[in-house]
């Protein structure tokens, strides 16, 4: 049984929140305060944290850092009153896996909390494929590694996903929505991420990334591979 830890200082909100995902199979562990949350990621060791971002003690985004750099793979869905946009994109830059905020869905975050601890779950290994190559580009999906040049290249989990997919589908154009199904298997979520990723990986693979050559927008429908010309 999957275990999440819902960080939030409003006993309410936890109740609320807790109750839903026990109905929904899921085990629960609360924290109320940035300190026990940090410890109780230690401890328990959870599948998924539901993260709200103003916290007493340690705000909510120390908190995710530390609990990022003792687990980079750690899913985390913040949720939060914080509803300005430049709020959702810090939450995402930063590596969040989706961000909600309140007054929320109760039915909707179990849905997206389900959809992401779904694509968390290990699965089989894919049949063995060559790199992909794009000029000095180089992505090896069975190592799941990258590299510029003779350079590794620093990518998240996420980051790498995007760019492998994209490069194994040259010249196809994906909406956001095709990418968060097919990339990460989201059903529901903030398509903000994928922009989010997509900007962040033009900074690692473009030589100009104001003037992206290899991963292009399509406007009106999304981006698409073109490779270096």
């Amino acid at each position: 049984m999957p275990t999440v830890l819902v960080v939030d200082d409003d006993p309410t909100v936890r109740e609320v929140v807790a109750g839903y995902l026990e109905r929904a199979g899921l085990e629960v562990v609360e924290a109320g305060d940035g300190v026990a949350a940090v410890e109780a990621a230690r401890e328990r060791s959870p599948d998924l944290v539901v993260l709200d971002l103003t916290l007493p003690g340690l705000d909510g985004l120390e908190v995710f850092r530390r609990m990022r750099s003792e687990r980079g793979d750690l899913p985390v869905v913040m949720l939060t009153a914080r509803g300005e946009e430049s709020d959702r994109v810090l939450g995402l830059e930063i590596g969040a896996d989706d961000y909600v905020t309140k007054p929320f869905s109760s039915r909707e975050l179990v849905l997206r909390i389900q959809s992401i601890l779904r694509r968390s779950a290990p699965t089989p290994a894919a049949p063995p494929t060559g790199p992909l190559v794009d000029g000095d580009l180089r992505v090896d999906a069975r190592r799941h590694q990258a590299w510029m040049g003779n350079a590794p290249l620093a990518l998240t989990s996420r980051e790498f996903d995007l760019l492998a997919h994209l490069m194994a589908h040259p010249g196809t154009a994906f909406s956001r929505r095709e990418l968060m199904e097919q990339v990460w298997g989201w059903e529901y979520g903030d398509e903000s991420t994928v922009t989010v990723h997509v900007r962040r990986l033009r900074e690692k693979v473009e030589t100009d990334p104001a003037k992206p050559v290899r991963l292009a927008t399509v406007w009106g429908v999304g981006y698409r591979w073109d490779g270096e010309p």
